[in-house]
């Protein structure tokens, strides 16, 4: 389809979108929020985004409260709060837009009383096309005091006074548009639990999880999906924070207990390492108690787990080699000359165990390959 759409074949685009709808939509459920994000990247796909934007209407915390919402496109975001039929108050949208607006701006103070006039004039300009589709005049009067008011000053003057005058005389005309109502169903929305569940990862399945997890705690009983001990947080996903080396040791330095897991391109393999002590992008050194592995996925029917055999299983890149060279396993590193892990077959995994017990890729399989994503988990113990 992307072929497709790259060549400006517009008919089977077309007829494709329509397939995958049909044919995928569960698939297209379970990874709604790496869809959605992906197609509102781009100028094309009307269906796909007309199909997710009517499954977001009806359950809009798929969007709003996944924890890559402040990566939300502009676009994507104005395309869902100009719906009338948006399914939530509209102070909880107004929160979200607000929220969002903050986290494309770095300098705004943290605390909000230490906000200048250029800060607001700042939150303005980033919001401006998102500002004119909340509609202000059927909120009620607590919510504009304890909500808007503290950020009137991204409003216009006219808009401010418009709305202070409507809840004091609501039956005098004002100036500003009055948008209708949003049509938000009386009947109850269906809780988190009946939503159609996002898939914490794009690579792994629950029951890869389980796996990881049997192997991170020693046991000779597998997990199953009902008492996995861990939750996964996710740390960093390429297709979301993008392939530079460099970007893993920023945003991965100093969490311990990590998961490290890489979709091989052109092939159905999932290979990855368990570092159980912390990355760090200042030292060079190596550290021990990891593993590698490789997991059953598609054509490949059983996973392979291969643990360290020395004290050399993880090591930390020097400064310098920050720049192309990024997890590094040993025996299983990720590696780029063009600082980019998916435009060259530069990341590794050896054939032969020098720091680890056994391969985990077959002996026929290129040693060299490039990967279409990753993604970094923070492994941490549930709480009873």
């Amino acid at each position: 389809m992307l072929a497709a759409d790259e060549f400006e074949l517009e008919e089977l685009t077309n007829k494709l979108e329509t397939l995958l709808i049909e044919t995928k939509g569960s698939w297209l459920r379970t990874h709604f929020s790496f869809i959605y994000h992906f197609i509102f990247s781009r100028n094309d796909f009307k269906k796909l985004k007309n199909f997710c934007n009517d499954i977001v209407v009806k359950y809009p915390n798929l969007i709003f409260d996944a924890e890559d919402f402040n990566s939300l496109k502009e676009s994507a975001l104005v395309s869902l709060i100009k719906r009338n039929d948006l399914q939530i108050e509209e102070v909880k949208i107004w929160d979200y837009v607000i929220k969002w607006g903050i986290a494309q701006t770095s300098t705004l103070p943290t605390n909000l009383d230490d906000w200048t006039k250029e800060n607001f004039l700042t939150l303005k300009t980033t919001l401006q096309q998102c500002l004119p589709h909340i509609r202000y005049f059927h909120l009620s009067g607590i919510e504009v005091l304890d909500k808007i008011k503290p950020y009137k000053k991204i409003l216009d003057k006219q808009l401010w006074n418009d709305i202070d005058q409507h809840l004091i005389a609501p039956e005098r005309p004002v100036k500003s548009t009055i948008l209708p109502p949003r049509s938000v169903l009386a009947t109850e929305l269906p809780t988190r639990a009946e939503e159609p569940r996002e898939s914490f990862s794009t690579i792994i399945s629950d029951e890869h999880a389980a796996e990881i997890s049997t192997w991170i705690d020693r046991r000779e009983t597998a997990y199953n999906l009902t008492n996995i001990p861990y939750k996964f947080e996710l740390i960093l996903r390429g297709t979301r924070d993008g392939f530079a080396p460099q970007t893993f040791w920023n945003m991965c330095h100093g969490h311990a207990s990590t998961v490290v897991l890489v979709k091989v391109k052109g092939t159905d393999e999932i290979i990855g390492g368990y570092n159980p002590l912390a990355w760090d992008k200042n030292t060079y050194g190596w550290m021990e108690d990891s593993f590698i592995f490789s997991l059953k996925n598609g054509d490949i029917q059983n996973s392979i787990l291969s643990r360290v055999k020395s004290n050399y299983g993880i090591f930390n890149r020097s400064i310098n080699e920050q720049i192309k060279g990024g997890p590094y396993f040993g025996d299983f590193g990720m590696y780029s000359k063009k600082s980019d892990f998916t435009l060259d077959d530069s990341c590794f995994c050896r054939s032969y165990g020098n720091n680890y017990e056994k391969p985990i890729r077959s002996l026929l399989s290129s040693k060299y390959f490039s990967i279409i994503n990753y993604e970094v988990f923070k492994i941490v113990r549930k709480t009873i």
